[in-house]
């Protein structure tokens, strides 16, 4: 239960990583990346904490089982409906800053890929007028309509994304883990801009958590896992396809 639990927990902290994506942008990110993450994370953490114990003291346990609009109905007590119904747009607009800085970081994947493998080169079509990847955000676009329409036609559409999307993202998540240890094992001298403190302690702990998260949310999305699974598995002779660029060095 307390796995199952954490899936959804975890969901909320979800987008941390996605910092690292913009590591090309960063002055200096052999030093700053990880300060940007470990300052970044633990705001964050601090804030939901607080958050969460406030309303546990206004509330109460069962009162927040209960209540399905809790920034809303926090604003209701203490403002009236007309704070609520402003809370409440509020959180519509950073909901949508929020989805476009997702936009932003997820392309960087699909343009890389683009960039890395010969044949998926149409993903790293660059716009030079407006500086963007183009080709890669209209990938990520039609993806993530396809995920919408699998959403809109089942019952809950936020626990079908979930059961589709946690096992695949948990075993990357494992898959990161372990590439620490292997990649020094393959590469021992190879200069490495970030250090890992306490090595093997930090990739085992993460590697042993995500293992757990895997199992918990495979067994709570059922079926569903299934889906994503399999679209991960097809991915496989895809690979052998495609001969992905040999990186430098």
């Amino acid at each position: 239960l307390m796995g199952m639990g954490m899936v959804f927990v975890l969901l909320t902290y979800g987008g941390w990583n996605e910092a690292a994506y913009l590591s090309g942008e960063l002055r200096n990110p052999g030093r700053n990346m990880s300060r940007v993450l470990l300052i970044g994370t633990t705001i964050v953490t601090g804030a939901y904490v607080l958050t969460n114990l406030a309303l546990l003291e206004i509330f109460g346990l069962q009162g927040l089982r209960d209540t399905p609009a809790l920034g809303a109905d926090v604003m209701q007590l203490a403002a009236g409906p007309y704070a609520a119904a402003l809370l409440s747009l509020t959180i519509c607009a950073t909901a949508l800053s929020t989805i476009n800085g997702t936009i932003i970081t997820g392309a960087r994947v699909y343009y890389a890929l683009g960039r890395d493998v010969p044949r998926l080169h149409a993903l790293a079509g660059w716009s030079a007028r407006k500086e963007t990847p183009v080709a890669a955000l209209l990938a990520q676009g039609a993806i993530t309509l396809v995920l919408v329409a699998l959403g809109a036609f089942s019952q809950n559409s936020v626990q079908t994304l979930v059961a589709y999307t946690a096992p695949v993202f948990w075993i990357f998540m494992l898959l990161v883990a372990a590439s620490v240890w292997r990649l020094r094992q393959l590469d021992p001298e190879q200069p490495r801009p970030f250090r890992v403190p306490l090595y093997p302690l930090p990739p085992l702990l993460l590697g042993l958590t995500c293992a757990g998260l895997v199992y918990s949310s495979a067994v709570y999305a059922g079926a569903g896992a299934l889906i994503g699974l399999a679209v991960l598995a097809a991915g496989i002779p895809m690979l052998r396809l495609l001969k992905p660029a040999r990186l430098p060095g």
